[in-house]
């Protein structure tokens, strides 16, 4: 059974998450953790500040209640669902870790954003915050994100890093599961050579995703982001996959502070991989 972690502020973004990853997993058996953390400020920027009254915790108990019986009301007859609801007190990165560690999960899944982040931003703090600080697979559902059935999966990667298998095995089970495609992208300039690292990364990845094989696409000579919107609109692409030892790389080509027009951003889910 897959254990998953959807924290939740109790915004329709991170109701969208939520029922996002109740399509998503519709046909596994999974215990579902719905967490809401309220606290005062997040591990790392003093500046947050939780709508709800900490003062009044009893006030998101109820919501988190409330939560609870919509969900059941949503999707009242899938018997491989477990839900369970979680409240903590804590700094919002230091709660998700002890959960993390003491719920053995496998999964998070939560919103770019929450209720307090400006709309002009791509991915919110506590969002970011996840990503960057907290070793464990995420998958990152923007706010117009809808499931209707995965079948083509992207992943950008420059080839310059070897990833170990127990990293890939997720999305070689997300894959497996849904029969989906995956396309392996790589930005370079024209002209430009993998070198033998890069061959050899990618000659390791076309073995391990070997049913069926992947698709390599080279983009050449183009900006990133309509490079990325073109390709996702020709593939249909419904989600795209990351490394999390790569973010740095291509959170500055594909994911920048303020909000593009590029749709990607607010409607193809992000699934980030840890090792």
């Amino acid at each position: 059974m897959k254990n998953v972690l959807i924290p939740t502020d109790f915004s329709e973004n991170s109701w969208n998450a939520i029922y996002y990853a109740l399509n998503f997993f519709k046909k596994e058996r999974c215990s579902f953790y719905v967490l809401h953390v309220n606290s005062t400020k997040n591990s790392s920027s003093p500046t947050y500040l939780e709508e709800i009254d900490i003062r009044k915790p009893n006030s998101s108990k109820k919501q988190l209640e409330e939560l609870l019986d919509r969900i059941e009301a949503e999707f009242p007859e899938n018997k491989k669902h477990h839900f369970y609801t979680l409240f903590d007190t804590n700094f919002f990165i230091t709660s998700i870790r002890k959960h993390i560690e003491e719920k053995k999960i496998d999964l998070i899944v939560m919103g770019t954003k929450g209720a307090t982040d400006k709309n002009d931003l791509i991915i919110g703090s506590n969002t970011a915050n996840v990503i960057v600080k907290v070793p464990c697979n995420t998958l990152i559902i923007p706010e117009k994100a809808t499931f209707n059935g995965l079948k083509e999966v992207a992943f950008p990667t420059d080839f310059s890093l070897a990833y170990g298998i127990e990293a890939l095995q997720p999305l070689s089970e997300i894959l497996e599961i849904n029969h989906a495609g995956l396309h392996l992208l790589h930005f370079s300039k024209k002209g430009a050579e993998l070198n033998g690292n890069q061959l050899a990364n990618k000659e390791m990845m076309e073995d391990y995703f070997s049913k069926p094989k992947p698709s390599f696409h080279f983009l050449v000579n183009k900006e990133a982001e309509d490079a990325v919107q073109e390709f996702t609109d020709n593939k249909a692409i419904d989600m795209m996959v990351m490394m999390a030892k790569n973010l740095n790389y291509f959170q500055q080509i594909l994911f920048h502070t303020k909000m593009e027009k590029s749709s990607y951003h607010t409607e193809i889910p992000l699934l980030v991989l840890h090792e």
